[in-house]
């Protein structure tokens, strides 16, 4: 009996959106690289972004603290992205803010939500984003979608369940790009709430 309440304990830890938010770096522990400072290498690292100078986003210029790790971390962001990807941009962004919302990434979140918004999403589903894969008003294909994301988050791995209901509607190639686009953004919420990548003006973090 006690062995079933521990896991019980257990689950709803894992599931619930925990303290973590409590735990939130309330200034950056690594500074963005302020453009005066910027190198060739810098702005090459950097490319059309570089032209908005101190106004670049705040997850470009932090990452020039490393620009090795930089230019090659672009690459593979830029894949995702863009209309290379496989996926529409619609569940590109289902996927990116609530992997956002379950890493309790409010830059993500700030960046994504309006990104979602123009992709297709309305208010009512970032609001339901929030809520899971079994909130009132997901088509199936969606609430499919969803429930991938969460099990890569909390298992590292997709059902066999999930699996067979995505490959339903999606081939293989669009498989590949669900997990590297969750996986991406996994990464990106590690960077950006472990060195305190903070939100740029007017932008508003995970609704709580």
């Amino acid at each position: 009996m006690f062995k079933l309440t521990l896991l019980s304990v257990l689950t709803l830890v894992l599931l619930a959106p925990s303290s973590t938010w409590a735990q939130r770096v309330p200034e950056a522990r690594l500074k963005p690289v302020p453009a005066s400072e910027w190198t060739d290498a810098h702005r090459q690292v950097l490319g059309s972004r570089a032209a908005r100078g101190d106004d670049t986003a705040h997850v470009w210029s932090t990452c020039l603290r490393n620009v090795e790790l930089c230019r090659n971390w672009m690459g593979f962001t830029d894949y995702i992205l863009s209309n290379r990807l496989s996926l529409t941009q619609r569940d590109r962004e289902l996927i990116i803010l609530r992997v956002g919302y379950l890493s309790r990434s409010d830059y993500e979140w700030a960046v994504h939500a309006g990104v979602g918004l123009r992709a297709g999403l309305t208010k009512e589903d970032l609001t339901r984003i929030t809520q899971g894969p079994d909130a009132a008003g997901w088509s199936p294909a969606d609430a499919t979608l969803l429930r991938a994301v969460d099990e890569l988050h909390k298992d590292q791995h997709i059902s066999d369940g999930t699996w067979a209901r995505l490959r339903e509607r999606f081939d293989e190639k669009q498989l590949m790009d669900i997990i590297f686009t969750a996986g991406q953004y996994t990464l990106v919420s590690m960077y950006l709430n472990s060195t305190g990548v903070q939100l740029q003006p007017n932008q508003t973090g995970i609704p709580r």
